[in-house]
Formats: structure tokens, C-alpha cells, sequence
């Protein structure tokens, strides 16, 4: 698992992937910081990261489409399959890889609320606990990407139905009301209003966990195909 998640990192920084995520991911954390917090004056960091889910239907399409599906159509998926170890660590090696490239420029982030106290009263708690709900909601939609990365050969098609699945998922409680509480994003907005919902961590790390379960078995169901 260690050589896998290695080269994982390495491929995502040696090439643009990983910088372009991080700026991304900085820049527009910064422009509702600015919007937010310095121009309007709200001492409430949290206000900030309540805008930021939106990202996510860019970047993890983006980050999470090459996961398997570049293997696939260079068919160097197999090498993956004649490694000493078993999928689920070559599965769990690419995906703390992704976790890697996410938290780097989260822990940015986390220098915000400090520096923000400097000039101001914030309080620290709720602006944390929405930081730790946006890393948690992160990971289970990352999970979610690479699965979709592993049903196919393209890079292009596993973005955009990776693009489309968080689309419905992020509008999905405007568009069936009864369907809330299965939107990963409108759980995320409880954060918003200072409440740290352990429920939700959890359910967003079960999330992550089924996401990997089935990208296990999808890449081992084409092994045996």
C-alpha cells in the first residue's frame, strides 16, 4: 500500500493536478474570506466555508477521474493486479493519496481563523468545526469519485458522470425535500449555524467507507472477468 500511495503523490505533484487543485481550492477560500469576513465584517469564519461546497463539483471530478480509469485504458491495471498485496490496499493506497492532495491545502486553510483573531473576536470553535465537516464531506465525495473512476476506461466520461452525480446530490434537496437527508452537501450547511454534528462525521465517514468497499470490488470483479 505504501509504494502505491508513493507514487500516487508523486504523480499528482510532479505533474499540474495537484497544484492546480490546491490553488483552486485556496483561491476561492480566500475570496469568501474576503467577502465575508473582511469586507462585511462577520467576526464568523464558518459563514466563509458555507460557500465553499461548491468546489467540490469541479475539483473532485477532475482529481478523482484518472484514479482508475487512466490504468484502465493503458491497461496498466494489470500491473496493479500482479502486486504482492491485495486490492483493497492498492484501493486504500490511491485513495488516502487523493486524502493527501485534499488536506495539504486544507491546513492552509485552517490558518485563517487564527489569523482572522488578530484582528477580531472569532470564535474558534464553530470555525473549526466547519473545517472538519468540509474535510470529512471531502473525503466521502472523493470515495465517491474514485468509484466512478473504477466502471470505466475514460478519463472524460468518469468526470462527467462524477460531475453529474454531485450536481444531483447538490441540488437534491431543492429538488425532492423528502430526499434531504441523503444530500451529502445540505447535511454540511448544520455547520453553518455553529452546531457540530457528530451524526454527520459519521455518516459522512460511512460514506467514504462504502465508496471504497465497492471500488474493491468493482476493480476485482474485473480481474475475475
Amino acid at each position: 500500500m505504501k509504494a502505491v500511495y508513493i507514487r500516487e503523490v508523486r504523480s499528482y505533484f510532479t505533474g499540474l493536478t495537484g497544484a492546480v487543485f490546491a490553488a483552486f481550492l485556496l483561491l476561492f477560500a480566500g475570496i469568501f474570506t474576503m467577502i465575508y469576513n473582511l469586507s462585511a465584517g462577520y467576526a464568523n469564519f464558518e459563514y466563509a466555508m458555507g460557500n465553499m461546497p461548491f468546489v467540490f463539483l469541479v475539483i473532485v471530478p477532475i482529481l478523482t477521474m484518472r484514479t482508475f480509469a487512466a490504468e484502465k485504458r493503458a491497461h496498466t491495471d494489470n500491473l496493479l493486479y500482479s502486486l504482492p498485496v491485495s486490492m483493497t490496499k492498492v484501493v486504500m493506497g490511491k485513495y488516502f493519496a487523493l486524502l493527501t492532495v485534499f488536506v495539504l491545502p486544507v491546513l492552509v486553510i485552517c490558518l485563517y481563523p487564527l489569523v482572522l483573531s488578530f484582528f477580531g473576536e472569532v470564535y474558534l470553535p464553530a470555525a473549526y468545526g466547519s473545517i472538519v465537516a468540509f474535510l470529512f464531506l471531502g473525503a466521502a465525495l472523493l470515495a465517491a469519485g474514485m468509484f466512478i473512476s473504477s466502471l470505466t476506461e475514460s478519463q472524460a466520461v468518469a468526470a462527467g458522470v462524477c460531475f453529474a452525480v454531485l450536481l444531483v446530490n447538490f441540488f437534491l434537496a431543492d429538488l425532492a425535500e423528502n430526499l434531504a437527508a441523503f444530500s451529502l452537501f445540505e447535511r454540511y450547511y448544520d455547520f453553518m449555524d455553529g452546531v457540530f454534528d457528530l451524526g454527520t462525521i459519521v455518516f459522512y465517514a460511512t460514506v467514504a467507507g462504502v465508496f471504497c468497499f465497492l471500488t474493491v470490488q468493482s476493480m476485482e470483479k474485473r480481474r475475475w472477468a
